[in-house]
């Protein structure tokens, strides 16, 4: 079964976040539509995959390079060589970055053909990666950053209110981390993630201001993110546990990540370091060095999907799963994915488990 098309496929879909969101790395100050690019695989015989890459401001980029170069080099590829094509490429266009556009597009061409062998082989993609235990998993609420502790304080009541017991924020201020652990009391369990904005110096003095809310963990603290050794300087001297590997694209650069003991969380997000394929290798090499993965899922559509399905097989059934905490106009999968209770439940159909809705396809894509 050979590969016959490849589709990419902009959407943008309004959403809200229980206030005005601050500007941050994924965008502007209120921002208020969240853009995706997801791929649409078609096989020889009429097989369909799904796949999605990270997204926002990236799309346009990433879906040039997939159109342009990456899909001529897979039209007529054997998809059962799916490891071998997904090395050949990075090998032959290496040349252009080991980071970005490129791997970005092969994450999610690899989403879709791990969804078309699933599809293929009638399991689901838990049940290629080993098979789970569970049938859902615990999610954390990601939350959208506020810079605003009152605004803080609403949305993470409103998180707890609907059943999370786990809550990452966005936030870079004492006062609002503060707000946060206030509203949600001693028992709810609550992360950070800072988006690389500190010194080790500055990251360190954070910390020690910090140290009093709990935090299971501080996430990228230190610019640059592939600072590794200042991240193991703020893992030994901070006090608070260290989270990282959103950014990591490449399987040298986790295995350099946990080499430098930087990191008691590594954070691989298979829409951008290579998809299951290479998510697979990570946490192989994260359970070599006595780490716990808890993959990156800033996005809602086969990207998470692919996170669900492999943390359910290769984290156990005490993974956590990150939910992007956005009220959005309309869900790629309707109400089948998103968590109740905190909980989201473990696709058990063949692939990936789920089919996008071509309404929502119809009606939120753009043109680029």
């Amino acid at each position: 079964m050979n590969i016959a098309s490849i589709e990419t496929i902009p959407l943008r879909i309004p959403f809200t976040t229980g206030g005005p969101s601050a500007g941050g790395v994924w965008g502007p100050k209120d921002l208020q539509v969240v853009d995706s690019l997801v791929v649409k695989i078609t096989t020889d015989d009429g097989t369909v995959g799904w796949g999605e890459t990270f997204g926002f401001t990236a799309i346009p980029s990433v879906k040039l390079v997939i159109d342009r170069i990456l899909a001529p080099e897979l039209i007529g590829r054997d998809i059962g060589l799916r490891e071998k094509t997904m090395l050949d490429l990075q090998k032959k266009f290496h040349v252009f970055g080991r980071s970005g556009a490129f791997i970005y597009g092969l994450s999610a061409i690899d989403i879709a053909l791990w969804d078309i062998a699933g599809k293929q082989a009638n399991q689901s993609v838990h049940q290629l990666l080993g098979g789970a235990e569970a049938t859902s998993l615990a999610c954390y609420a990601s939350l959208i950053r506020y810079a605003d502790p009152e605004l803080v304080a609403v949305n993470v009541r409103r998180a707890v209110e609907s059943g999370y017991r786990h809550l990452k924020l966005h936030e870079i201020t004492v006062e609002t981390v503060r707000a946060a652990r206030e509203a949600a009391g001693p028992d709810i369990e609550i992360t950070l993630d800072v988006n690389c904005p500190w010194t080790v110096r500055e990251a360190l003095d954070m910390t020690e201001r910090l140290r009093e809310f709990n935090l299971r963990w501080i996430e990228e603290p230190v610019w640059p993110p592939e600072n590794y050794a200042g991240l193991a300087t703020v893992r030994k001297q901070g006090g608070i546990p260290v989270a990282a590997g959103e950014n990591a694209s490449t399987l040298m650069d986790f295995q350099h990540l946990l080499e430098a003991g930087s990191v008691d969380f590594i954070q691989p997000s298979p829409a951008k370091m290579g998809g299951i394929t290479e998510l697979q290798k990570v946490f192989a090499l994260a359970n070599a060095h006595n780490v716990t993965v808890m993959v990156h899922t800033f996005y809602d559509g086969p990207g998470l999907l692919a996170s669900v399905h492999a943390s359910a097989a290769l984290g156990g059934p005490k993974a956590l799963v990150e939910w992007r905490y956005f009220d959005l106009e309309a869900q790629l999968y309707g109400d089948a994915i998103i968590p109740r209770h905190g909980r989201i439940d473990v696709p058990q159909g063949p692939g990936l488990g789920l089919e996008p809705n071509p309404d929502v396809i119809r009606d939120y894509r753009i043109e680029l």
